[in-house]
């Protein structure tokens, strides 16, 4: 989108090219939903608790690192550090985002309930700001398919049967694959992704989940602040 386009556009017309960017990604997170709802109900949480679930949480990664360690016997509170752990790298993404938002803290912090990882990276600019239109309309039809992914996997699991056979394993990845790629052809911030692809991959095999995606999404935030800087000296020379 070009600067004039920014200027002219109305919300309106943001918030629905947001829709409109969001519908491939929501179909992905309505499969991956259905997943969950189905390895929910495995772990022994009730339909309603798996459906509440997403309606509050509405985080992959983080819901099913919980489900993982409630099926497993674990504690609650251990369900909700992991998932806590999982969601780290969201601080790093709401720190870039904010400058974007308008009005005091707490309305800003309330726009910020509607990062997700894709929206975050659809409403990007190439200048480092972002078009918030642009991304609540594609977290809205996204959150409706996680939503309604999760009611009809936590309902009706049992007549689709195991999800390993049917491949919905492979959405996951798949999803976030799709998010590098479309980044690395944008062109957008690679070394920052780099850095905090190497520090991920280097504490794997070491740290705790979650530690990894924390640490690599710090690295890249310092990766993006040594860029600014640099494109900032560039500008006043």
């Amino acid at each position: 989108m070009t600067e004039t386009e920014q200027v002219t556009s109305t919300p309106r017309e943001h918030f629905l090219k947001g829709l409109r960017l969001g519908v491939p990604f929501a179909l992905a997170g309505f499969l991956v939903a259905l997943s969950f709802g189905i390895v929910a109900r495995d772990a022994g949480l009730s339909a309603v608790a798996a459906i509440v679930m997403s309606l509050i949480v509405f985080a992959g990664s983080a819901q099913f690192a919980a489900i993982a360690i409630l099926g497993a016997g674990g504690g609650v509170a251990a369900a909700i550090g992991a998932g806590a752990l999982m969601n780290s790298r969201f601080l790093m993404m709401g720190v870039a985002l904010a400058p974007s938002l308008p009005g005091r803290w707490p309305w800003r912090a309330a726009q910020g309930q509607t990062v997700v990882d894709a929206s975050w990276a659809l409403a990007a600019r190439d200048d480092g700001t972002f078009d918030r239109w642009l991304l609540f309309g594609s977290t809205s039809v996204q959150y409706v398919t996680w939503s309604l992914g999760t009611v009809v996997g936590a309902l009706g699991g049992g007549v689709l049967g195991d999800t390993d056979k049917l491949g919905l394993d492979a959405i996951y990845p798949a999803f976030f694959v799709a998010l590098l790629i479309g980044e690395a052809r944008r062109g957008r911030a690679r070394g920052a992704a780099a850095i905090g692809a190497l520090v991920a991959l280097a504490l794997v095999p070491y740290a705790p989940a979650g530690i990894p995606v924390l640490a690599a999404s710090v690295g890249a935030l310092l990766g993006l602040t040594q860029r600014a800087r640099a494109e900032a000296e560039e500008a006043r020379a």
